[in-house]
């Protein structure tokens, strides 16, 4: 079973920045990709940023330029840091993480969301 945890998040006035980390545990052969999504009040689940095994990235247009996504194949955590924040970058953040439990069986794990509100 593959758990992931989130941490980071809180109420920041527009312009500041924020971090977010996510660590996986338990049992698993790899892990594949790595993300972040964001849920705003009344919204859909949407993509942020996501970052593969191999180091490469793809982030939302909103976000490029503010917001940076790493990954440390070591320790599996994965962070975002957020830049520039803006009100609406106000949102539940989810951690996701996809990887291999055996050859055959894939995984696909989801943070429990942290909140950020970008507010003054």
């Amino acid at each position: 079973q593959v758990h992931v945890v989130e941490s980071g998040g809180g109420l920041v006035q527009p312009g500041g920045s924020l971090r977010l980390s996510c660590a996986a545990s338990g049992s698993f052969r790899s892990i594949s990709s790595m993300g972040w999504y964001r849920q705003a009040p009344g919204g859909q689940r949407e993509l942020v940023t996501t970052i593969t095994s191999g180091g490469s990235t793809n982030y939302a247009d909103s976000v490029k330029g503010r917001f940076t996504i790493s990954r440390d194949n070591a320790k599996n955590t994965v962070d975002l840091e957020m830049n520039s924040l803006k009100p609406e970058d106000t949102a539940v953040y989810y951690c996701n993480i996809e990887g291999a439990v055996t050859i055959l069986r894939r995984f696909e794990v989801w943070g429990q969301g942290t909140q950020v509100t970008v507010s003054s």
